[in-house]
């Protein structure tokens, strides 16, 4: 936190989190995001909390207390996503939670940008918000399943490490010596594994991105996470 504040100037207007991360997938404790809160507030910021993937935090209870507090509107904005939870990606329907003033500013915006936003998926939404919340909850099983599996199948692959894994992806260190935009080449080329490489998440020339993989895994069975660490374990560059 004290890293954070340090970074405050007089031109910072807002912090952002994403919590479940993209895409490390971490999940942020409550505590932490109710010390950002208090930062923000402390320097006159707005806290802006991106839970695109709230629906598939793997916590039983409730990710934070944000909302309980009397004066959220002052400093809180939160994101959402029913593109996530209802397999609507393509329409990006999404939701906005903010002081009412701060909305009023959103729409001016929007208006510039999306003036007539398509109807089919708002229509989608409205209907997966009154039928869908079932069918949500067991995708919400199925995909913490495959994330077990996923962080199962790390413990035990020999030189990789698992940095972070949310619901829809693994974010991890490979053990060789060559960049990993390279080596996401050649992986597609001899072991039909598509990843991305953490070279698109760093800042060029990172030493960090050289290291890293991204892993989707959101729409693969356990046969299919099984058959990866499988071809992973066989490789060699």
């Amino acid at each position: 936190m004290d890293a954070a504040a340090a970074l405050v100037t007089d031109s910072t207007r807002a912090i952002v989190l994403v919590s479940p991360n993209n895409p490390g997938g971490v999940e942020y404790p409550g505590e932490t995001l109710a010390a950002y809160r208090d930062l923000c507030r402390a320097h006159g910021l707005a806290l802006i909390v991106d839970e695109t993937y709230r629906d598939f935090d793997s916590r039983s209870t409730r990710p934070h207390d944000l909302f309980t507090d009397p004066d959220w509107s002052g400093t809180l904005i939160q994101l959402y996503s029913f593109s996530k939870a209802y397999r609507l990606t393509g329409h990006r329907v999404g939701a906005i939670v903010a002081a009412p003033d701060r909305l009023a500013q959103v729409e001016k915006f929007l208006d510039t940008v999306a003036i007539c936003p398509g109807q089919l998926g708002q229509i989608a939404a409205l209907w997966g918000m009154r039928n869908l919340t079932q069918w949500v909850a067991g995708e919400r099983d199925e995909i913490l399943t495959r994330r077990a599996a996923m962080e199962r199948g790390f413990q035990s692959l020999q030189g990789w490490k698992l940095l972070g894994c949310g619901a829809y992806f693994a974010y991890v260190e490979h053990p060789y010596h060559i960049a990993s935009d390279d080596l996401c080449k050649r992986l597609v080329q001899e072991a039909s594994i598509l990843m991305l490489p953490g070279t698109m998440f760093q800042p060029e020339g990172s030493a960090e991105g050289r290291r890293q993989i991204r892993i989707a895994f959101a729409n693969v069975d356990s046969d299919g996470i099984a058959e990866l660490f499988r071809r992973l374990a066989a490789f060699r560059p």
